[in-house]
């Protein structure tokens, strides 16, 4: 039981026997008190005046009297009208802080028995990785990673959509344009050479629509008889009749395109278990579909046509198979879904997917709990909104998209520029510097799109987001540079910052119990984001350590602290802020220097 639950369970005795009431778990919550007022924890009384039948003042006097008297680790309290801040003694948090130094295990949880699959990344295979792509590839890597730490046995899994018209564009393209083009003779990135040719598909298919309707089609006309999107359709149909040659030329352009996704993944840092294929899978689901029918889930109209009614559910009917017997989306989503339980066994399912597409899922995990299936509740779709750059949204197709590549390079130079403007790169060999510089920009990059809670939309602003100062990696990073030169000083000094090195001190001074607090907080963010499925709540928890230690850093001295317990205590801190620092930016897949 932690220092909270010891507290909030004396608080239900108190309402038992002050009063005579017994408080439901969960009823009782305590919060941080604020800054300006004495206390580490807050009880709001004003839910419970019910039950006390007194006054906001008199209630919370009654409950931190009996908290005083009957809770050792309580020294005192005040009240504020029906607020009542509880303040905790030194030899607690001195306690509950040589409990946190001594766990090796800080930031793991132990094993749960559960499996949860998280998907994220499912690129198209015509074209590059985008801006849009990073916030999905940092998000679904965070949330696996701290689901590990929730004790999750976590699979995770890329669906890669590799078969389809938009495939068949770049082909068309390429088949034209290209001369025979490769990424060698080109010097270009296999997943680039695929997006070129379907930026130059729809160039020529626009082209192709204006010269119709300048003969008298109508732009609808005009757009389904361009030759060239006649021709897309045709290689879609022979692909899905295996021709050799439309197969051939798929799977050479796609061996091209996976190479380059392979080194866009690595500077990203991210990594898959299992890669799923549509060009495996776009056939699955009929056979549930025919379930469906058998058990009354789904029905037959006149045409032959297959729906859901999930009008009882909020909303509308929605069509699971054409009339003609062939797939739509959804047909080989409930397929994809069997199959990822078949293989895996899981318990829970996360697909991170932005929210242009919450309707579907919404679909897709209601029927799947309509035809009863044992993985149905633990279906989750991570919906996040898009980003955007100050220069407005993004468009594949008419190549304005800001490429992950080089989105990520640039990154890496501006933290290079950044860094030689302040001078914090004195003693690094060209190495060392480079290595620093892909740290701090990928950081900066990573940081900035994951401090943001996942359902908003946002702004992506590289100037703002490499800054050393604020809510920024590079300052969170700064923060465990600056610790990890304390920590070799006190190492090179032969400080005992050990246990022991600070057994029987007695009193603390506010800034270091304020970083105790914050410290004790950091597996109970680790749940609060693995349940919310949300890197943003950690991110911020980050900050406000980083924060909080440079406020202790400041106000408190270290190498010039004569009692050489309080000197030991403080550089256990520190190695402990660190310790975290680094445990939690790995969660969410930044690497922390050790030197700037």
């Amino acid at each position: 039981m932690n220092l909270q639950e010891k507290i909030i369970a004396q608080i239900q005795e108190a309402f038992l026997q002050l009063f005579g009431h017994q408080t439901a778990a969960g009823e009782i919550d305590l919060q941080p008190t604020r800054k300006e007022f004495e206390g580490t924890f807050t009880f709001v009384v004003f839910p419970f005046l019910k039950i006390t039948k007194l006054n906001p003042e008199a209630s919370a006097n009654k409950i931190g009297e009996f908290l005083q008297s009957h809770c050792p680790e309580v020294k005192g309290f005040n009240v504020v009208k029906g607020f009542l801040n509880i303040s905790v003694n030194e030899q607690s948090w001195l306690g509950i802080f040589s409990n946190l130094y001594q766990n090796q295990a800080v930031g793991q949880l132990p094993a749960n028995g559960q499996k949860v699959m998280v998907e994220y990344s499912s690129p198209n295979t015509n074209k590059p990785l985008h801006l849009g792509h990073l916030r999905n590839n940092f998000l679904g890597y965070a949330v696996a990673e701290i689901l590990k730490a929730n004790g999750y046995e976590v699979i995770k899994a890329n669906l890669v959509n590799d078969r389809g018209i938009h495939i068949c564009k770049s082909m068309v393209a390429y088949k034209h344009l290209a001369n025979g083009e490769t990424p060698e003779s080109s010097g270009l990135k296999g997943d680039h050479l695929a997006g070129k040719y379907y930026v130059l598909f729809d160039k020529e298919y626009k082209k192709q629509i204006g010269e119709l309707m300048d003969q008298g089609q109508s732009e609808e006309e005009a757009k389904k008889n361009a030759p060239w999107m006649l021709e897309a359709q045709e290689m879609l149909r022979l692909w899905e009749a295996g021709d050799a040659d439309v197969v051939g030329l798929w799977k050479t352009m796609n061996t091209w395109v996976y190479a380059g996704f392979d080194a866009t993944y690595k500077k990203m840092g991210v990594d898959f278990d299992k890669f799923y294929y549509e060009s495996d899978t776009y056939l699955l689901g009929k056979n549930i579909v025919d379930e469906g029918l058998t058990k009354g889930v789904f029905f037959k109209k006149p045409n032959g046509s297959v729906w859901v009614d999930l009008s009882a559910e909020g909303l509308d009917e929605k069509l699971v198979l054409r009339a003609d017997g062939t797939s739509v989306y959804i047909t080989q989503d409930m397929g994809t879904c069997d199959l990822k339980y078949h293989d895996f066994n899981i318990d829970k399912s996360v697909y991170v997917v932005g929210n242009e597409q919450d309707y579907h899922f919404d679909v897709l995990f209601k029927i799947m709990r309509k035809l009863g299936r044992p993985y149905g509740n633990g279906l989750y779709h991570l919906s996040y909104g898009m980003v955007d750059l100050p220069t407005g949204k993004m468009k594949s197709r008419e190549g304005t998209v800001v490429d992950a590549d080089d989105l990520m390079e640039e990154m890496i130079q501006t933290a290079e520029s950044h860094t030689k403007e302040l001078g914090k790169i004195e003693g690094f060999s060209p190495e060392q510097a480079r290595e620093l510089y892909q740290i701090l920009g990928m950081g900066a990059l990573k940081y900035f799109l994951l401090k943001v809670d996942p359902k908003k939309r946002m702004l992506f602003n590289p100037q703002e987001s490499i800054e050393f100062q604020g809510n920024t990696g590079p300052f969170i990073q700064y923060s465990h540079a600056r610790i990890a030169s304390i920590l070799r000083k006190a190492d090179q000094i032969g400080v005992d910052y050990s246990l022991s090195g600070f057994a029987g001190l007695e009193q603390l001074e506010p800034n270091e119990r304020d970083l105790i607090v914050v410290l004790s907080d950091f597996e109970k963010k680790l749940v609060q984001a693995g349940e919310e499925y949300s890197p943003s709540v950690l991110a911020q928890y980050l900050f406000e350590l980083a924060k909080e230690y440079n406020r202790f850093y400041a106000e408190l001295p270290i190498f010039n602290e004569s009692n050489p317990k309080i000197q030991s205590l403080r550089i256990a801190l520190s190695a402990m802020t660190a310790k975290t620092i680094r445990k939690g930016m790995q969660l969410l897949g930044i690497k922390v220097p050790d030197r700037m």
